[in-house]
Order: structure tokens, then sequence, then C-alpha cells
């Protein structure tokens, strides 16, 4: 369960009116998922929040609500990465981690997609929100500036909810293993997943999806080299997979439940006892997704 904010990192002025993710923003209850017997904080920032975990020193989950009929687009420019104030500095990633190598600051929350709002000050300042510390991941450079199929289907759905003025809620968040290199005192997720909410024929539609970095890391002359993961199939350079949602349960340790039981991705249906990872797909398009039903009608 989250607990307060640290007693000597009380939140200031300037973060004190962020209200964070809204859980009735698909017209439904839709909460952030927990995470039982792991001592996590919940931090509300503008338009999503995040779980910190704080023995990781990163995310263990992000919830995001894009409104389509209010995207707005604005520049990153002179936007600098920052620590929360709100969290001790030795329970987030800071800087040190990132320097002298080919280590990115890998947004969990997309910039681009928490851009939005009913003037430019509110998309300004969510702007602005995902350059904390708390809201980025340790990722290979390649990985985190040419996963083409990750960015793809994150542009995928954005577009699709500026096309038709959706609202959508996604759920970013790290998968740690055993195999993950510990570098500079931080374990490297070599997994990440997203999981997509939405409303569908008046009823709530959701879809899981898993990226791995293992090849990308493995290229890295000063992190440790990852170990084979057990659990997943081989996954080569920037190769996505739709999955099914009690999969990420499964691996994370989140209650996803209520997701999970929206989830439309035919196999999760189909073969509800199949283990981990045996039903994944491989994505190479958008039009690669297995749905049971049209997305865009």
């Amino acid at each position: 369960m989250p607990v307060p904010l640290a007693q000597d990192a009380r939140e200031p002025a300037s973060l004190a009116d962020r209200e964070g993710f809204d859980e009735q923003f698909l017209g439904l209850p839709l909460p952030i998922p927990d995470l039982a017997d792991v001592e996590t904080i919940l931090l509300p920032y503008t338009h999503f929040s995040v779980l910190l975990r704080p023995d990781k020193r990163l995310a263990a989950v992000t919830a995001l609500g894009i409104d389509g009929a209010k995207l707005l687009e604005l520049d990153r420019s002179g936007i600098s990465w920052r620590l929360d104030p709100r969290v001790l500095e030795h329970q987030q990633t800071g800087e040190a981690v990132y320097a002298r190598n080919d280590i990115d600051r890998g947004h969990l929350v997309r910039r681009a997609s928490a851009v939005w709002g009913s003037t430019e000050a509110e998309a300004g300042q969510a702007n602005r929100d995902t350059f904390y510390y708390t809201n980025a991941a340790p990722q290979a450079a390649d990985f985190n500036q040419g996963m083409d199929l990750w960015l793809g289907l994150e542009s995928y759905l954005l577009d699709h909810a500026t096309d038709y003025s959706r609202r959508l809620v996604v759920f970013t968040g790290t998968i740690f293993g055993s195999k993950d290199p510990v570098y500079r005192g931080v374990q490297i997720p070599l997994q990440f997943f997203k999981v997509a909410a939405f409303i569908q024929d008046g009823r709530l539609a959701a879809t899981g999806y898993i990226v791995d970095q293992t090849p990308q890391l493995a290229e890295l002359p000063d992190v440790p080299k990852p170990g084979a993961r057990e659990e997943a199939p081989p996954l080569g350079p920037f190769r996505t997979f739709q999955v099914p949602i009690r999969d990420i349960a499964a691996l994370t340790g989140l209650d996803l439940a209520q997701v999970e039981a929206a989830d439309r991705m035919p196999a999760a249906a189909e073969l509800p006892t199949a283990r981990v990872a045996t039903t994944w797909r491989l994505l190479g398009a958008p039009e690669d997704l297995d749905l049971d039903f049209d997305l865009e009608r």
C-alpha cells in the first residue's frame, strides 16, 4: 500500500495543487493498480500519477489519462530533468545513473500523451511534470530512441485518441526480474509493460503489451551483462508483444484484476490457463493487433 510522503520532504507550493490521475476519467471507477506487500509512494502530477517503489528507486507503474479532444503540441525545449522534492533523494533514481554513458532517461508517461488541457497553461504544466526523475527509467539509448514498434504503438493509440476525440487510460511500468543487471546501485529492468484501457461499445476494454531491452543493454560496455529470462520467449531488437494482461499481473505483482476482466485479446479468454508468455503475439505493425472488435468502429 502507498505510504505518506516523506516527513522531511514535504510538498512544495509548486506541486501542492497536483491532482494526479483521475480514477473516474473514463466515466467509471478505474483505480491505479496496487502492489501488495511492497512499500510504495503515490505521487500525483498533472493528468498522471506515479506509484514509486523506493526499494527499486523506480516507478512500479504510472497511470495517465489522455483526452484526445484536448491534446496540444508543445515542445520540450528548456525543460530539465529534476528530482521530485516530495521524495527523499535516495528513494529515486537521479542524474548519477544517467551521466557519462549511453543510458537514457526513458519517459514512462510519454510526454506527448500528457500534454493536453483546456488551456495552454494546463498542458504546459503537464509537459514539465513528465520530466521528474520519478517518471523515468534507465533505458539503453538505442532502445529509447529507436524502439520503433513501442513508440509506434504509443503513437497509434495517441493518434486514435486524437482522430476520434477519445479518452484513453494508459498504465505503464517496469517488470523487475532476477536477471536484471544492477548498475550504479540501481536494478535496470529488462522489460517494460503498457496497458491501454478505454470504453468500447459502452463497456471497459483493455489491451496489454510488453517490450524487452535485453539486446540493447548487452551492448553497453560498462553495464553488467543481463541474464536470459526464463519466463519469456527469445526477444530480438525492438520486438514488442501484445500479451494477456494476466501475464503482466503475474510478472509484476500488480493488482490488474479490473483490466484483466476487460482484456480484449482473444487468447486471454480462449486460453485462460495458458502459461505466461505462451500466448504472446509479436507485433510488426498496428495491423498485427489481435482484438475481438474493430478499434476504429
